[in-house]
């Protein structure tokens, strides 16, 4: 049965650039920007006036901080709002108070409102007012966890942003840093093996090579041993020529010395011929003697 091929795992160039990929994606679909935050107040400003051109804004709805809006205009627009809604139900209020009065008054017949029903509204508007009362608070609350966890989240945001950045420039950094290990390795090698290659080679060669200098050494201790063999016979041949050497340097001498004194008594006896033929002998001996002297040196 066929094994399935094992799963290589991703190296950690690829994971970083997997990871590059996901954030760009993330960031392009989940863009926040204060352009995007802004896209539902200013649409609605917009349907607005092209539904009611003739309906009147606030002076704040009119400003053009809306075509180029910032934290600081869209707090400010908060604000305003909230302004103008707190006049809003003031005005409805009262609007409605003076309506019911007005008809309570000339109704048929008149509306006449007893003590009771004043003190059961009173209740009721306690029981109103204390939900009230409560439910700002709860909004308050959760409007500070909402502004506390957008906090946050910017803060998380511009802290992604700069990892983001720092991971961009990772890879190179990373090749920088695996080339600058290779070389300081390199370096540390050949400073141990004093800049000799063969010491780096692997184990398959440096076993050949072993094994190599290992057949040379046998092939100069073979040589050795010839070589001591022949060195007693070597050194006797060596003593012999020494002996007949110095026995011809002995004749040379003698020669040399008879030679000077035959010279020396052709010149007393003035032309003797025994003399003269015994220097010819003496010089022809002692060419000899050279001859055989600079042949054996």
């Amino acid at each position: 049965m066929a094994r399935s091929p094992a799963k290589t795992e991703p190296s950690d160039a690829q994971r970083v650039a997997k990871v590059l990929r996901d954030l760009r994606s993330t960031s392009t679909s989940h863009e926040m920007t204060i352009l995007r935050l802004s896209e539902p107040i200013s649409s609605a400003l917009q349907t607005a006036k092209q539904t009611e051109p003739n309906i009147r804004t606030s002076d704040i709805s009119n400003n053009s901080a809306l075509d180029a809006p910032t934290p600081a205009s869209l707090e400010a627009d908060l604000a305003h709002y909230q302004e103008l809604f707190a006049k809003l139900r003031f005005s409805y209020v009262e609007q409605v108070t003076k309506e019911k009065f007005i008809r309570a008054i000339v109704g048929d017949p008149p509306l006449i409102v007893t003590p009771q029903e004043n003190a059961d509204l009173e209740a009721s508007n306690a029981e109103a007012k204390a939900a009230l009362k409560a439910l700002k608070s709860s909004v308050a609350e959760l409007t500070a966890t909402l502004e506390s966890r957008a906090r946050d989240l910017a803060a998380r945001h511009e802290r992604t942003e700069r990892e983001t950045a720092l991971l961009r420039e990772l890879p190179d950094r990373v090749a920088a840093a695996e080339s600058a290990i290779a070389r300081l390795r390199a370096e540390q090698q050949d400073q141990q093996h004093g800049g000799k290659p063969e010491l780096n080679l692997p184990l398959a060669k440096t076993l050949a090579l072993v094994e190599k200098r290992g057949a040379e050494v046998a092939e100069l201790d073979r040589q050795f041993e010839q070589l001591a063999a022949l060195a007693p016979r070597k050194r006797k041949e060596m003593e012999r020529l020494q002996a007949e050497l110095t026995q011809l340097e002995a004749k040379r001498v003698h020669s040399a010395a008879a030679a000077r004194e035959a010279k020396r008594r052709k010149e007393d006896a003035q032309g003797e011929d025994d003399l003269e033929a015994r220097g010819r002998w003496y010089r022809a001996q002692e060419q000899v003697l050279k001859q055989v002297l600079d042949v054996h040196a």
